[in-house]
């Protein structure tokens, strides 16, 4: 007890040590800022007045990536509805008019050769063609509502016969609905295959060339990055995919 008390005094007198030693510093310096007030006041005019221009800069610069924040926000979102947009059409095909509206897609991309399945028993080869560059390309059509997932189930069946059945160098599988499901974007990325969701589609349809979509979803051709079916993200850098006119919706008989 007598030790924690001789501990309490001692760090009272060190306390109050450097509190006077602290009073005598800021005399000090108050005399010495006196005695030379010519030479410190433009000192202190010059710091305070870097600090004001440096806040506003910084107030200025936190105001410009708000608003440029909020202008790429804005503008995914239009491109968002202008990709829906595009897509009202599409939705009123059937199965086989969507069939042959994705094979018109492919031809004015450049595609050779393509060729309709249109009947069951196809084996996931509802369009075959060549692209540009001499591959050839297989595609397995979709057509579901917007709010359905495709299965792990789907994307194994085109799995196994795009190559082994077709000899397929891209295989695309193209759906209306808006995603794939996490095991059946992970099966085709391991398995070299374009996942073309609803939004991906929709840029095709308003003119983005197939050359350049591509390698944004699966791989196939492209790099090995893999989108979920989110409203809004089409590429990884932001840019809006390709420019082409699109092909024209055939109408329905």
């Amino acid at each position: 007890m007598a030790a924690r008390r001789r501990r309490w005094r001692l760090k009272k007198r060190t306390r109050r040590q450097l509190q006077g030693w602290g009073a005598v510093v800021a005399l000090a310096a108050a005399v010495w800022v006196a005695g030379h007030w010519a030479v410190v006041w433009p000192v202190l005019v010059a710091v305070l007045a870097g600090a004001v221009v440096g806040g506003a800069g910084w107030a200025l610069l936190r105001a410009h990536r708000h608003a440029v924040g909020q202008d790429r926000v804005w503008r995914a979102q239009e491109e968002a509805r202008a990709r829906e947009l595009s897509m009202v059409e599409v939705d009123a095909l059937s199965w086989q008019e969507f069939e042959t509206y994705v094979a018109e897609l492919c031809r004015r991309d450049g595609c050779t050769k393509v060729v309709v399945s249109g009947k069951s028993g196809d084996l996931g080869a509802d369009v075959v063609g060549y692209l540009a560059d001499g591959r050839k390309l297989v595609v397995q059509v979709k057509k579901y509502a917007p709010h359905r997932s495709v299965s792990s189930a789907d994307m194994q069946k085109f799995v196994g016969t795009a190559r082994l059945e077709h000899g397929a160098d891209v295989a695309l599988f193209v759906t209306t609905c808006r995603a794939f499901t996490m095991d059946a974007l992970g099966l085709a990325l391991r398995q070299d295959i374009v996942a073309m969701h609803r939004d991906l589609l929709g840029s095709w349809v308003k003119g983005a060339h197939l050359e350049t979509l591509i390698p944004l979803n699966g791989s196939g051709g492209g790099t090995r990055r893999v989108f979920c079916g989110v409203p809004g993200r089409v590429r990884s850098d932001g840019r809006t995919p390709g420019s082409a006119r699109p092909a024209r919706v055939p109408r329905r008989r």
